[in-house]
């Protein structure tokens, strides 16, 4: 079956479906179900899916608990680390953090175009990992960090006891058992934290999920299904062999915000293929909100 473009996804992930999908008896909640585990058999893989309608306490859950890489996903938790210690007064935003050539690895596109300068503030380096999937700056901050351990204790912090980060980019995306991985749940589970609760002071807060109203990378996953009115934000991850992966924030016009991860292990894909899973998905997400 071919895969769907973008601009019609909303609409023809319902082709093809079961027929009590579209029956009228069908709840959102069931019918999203089925239209999610539908999308995983025809397409293949495994497919993880977890998601929150924070007004009214609504789950969506397929997979929701299995494990996952983060891939670059974890970038979104170490920029909610860095502005925590900001706020606490163990860091500042205006530090600068010298680095060199040597220090440079591949997607790097802030960290490569400013080498000559010799640093960049914790505050750029922030903006360039959640924006951008900047490799480089992400090595940087998370070495200020205490390390992938110290962004695993973070996470603990806010209650989650699955998400772990073992390794430093590249390494992290090379699947390893456990290491390195998040499941669907648990990572809305932190979003919300980072994004919606008072862990950050309001101006932390302000300033990530403006970086990931403003990331690319995702563009043509979860968030391509949103309709135009809502206002979304993510932070993608990718391994290019298997993982295709995001979770976002939308914001739609007169209702409470909603979260939603996904998460596409699928190495018989290509990653053009493995994205428009995740645009199946938000479709999926969409309806189900009503």
């Amino acid at each position: 079956m071919p895969f769907m473009n973008v601009s019609i996804n909303r609409r023809a992930v319902l082709v093809g479906l079961p027929a009590f999908f579209c029956a009228a008896s069908a709840t959102p909640l069931a019918a999203a179900e089925a239209a999610i585990a539908t999308i995983e058999e025809r397409h293949g893989g495994r497919l993880g899916v977890f998601a929150t309608d924070t007004a009214s306490g609504r789950t969506l859950e397929y997979r929701a608990d299995e494990r996952f890489l983060m891939c670059s996903t974890f970038k979104g938790l170490l920029a909610a680390q860095v502005l925590a210690r900001v706020d606490s007064g163990q860091e500042q935003l205006a530090r600068l953090v010298p680095y060199s050539e040597k220090d440079l690895i591949f997607t790097s596109p802030v960290t490569k175009a400013n080498v000559g300068q010799g640093a960049l503030s914790i505050q750029t380096l922030c903006k360039a990992i959640v924006e951008l999937s900047d490799n480089t700056a992400a090595i940087l901050l998370m070495r200020s960090v205490g390390g992938p351990e110290g962004l695993t204790r973070f996470v603990r912090s806010l209650g989650d006891t699955v998400t772990r980060s073992d390794r430093y980019e590249p390494d992290s995306n090379q699947t390893d058992g456990l290491l390195d991985t998040t499941s669907p749940r648990a990572i809305v589970g932190c979003a919300q934290k980072t994004l919606l609760g008072n862990l950050l002071s309001e101006g932390s807060r302000n300033l990530l999920e403006g970086w990931m109203i403003s990331a690319t990378p995702g563009l043509k996953r979860l968030r391509a299904s949103f309709p135009s009115n809502w206002i979304g934000a993510d932070r993608p991850g990718t391994s290019l062999e298997r993982e295709t992966n995001d979770y976002a924030l939308a914001r739609p016009s007169g209702r409470g915000p909603l979260l939603v991860a996904a998460y596409c292990d699928a190495p018989k894909l290509d990653m053009e293929h493995r994205e428009a899973v995740l645009r199946d998905v938000g479709a999926a997400f969409v309806a189900w909100t009503g």
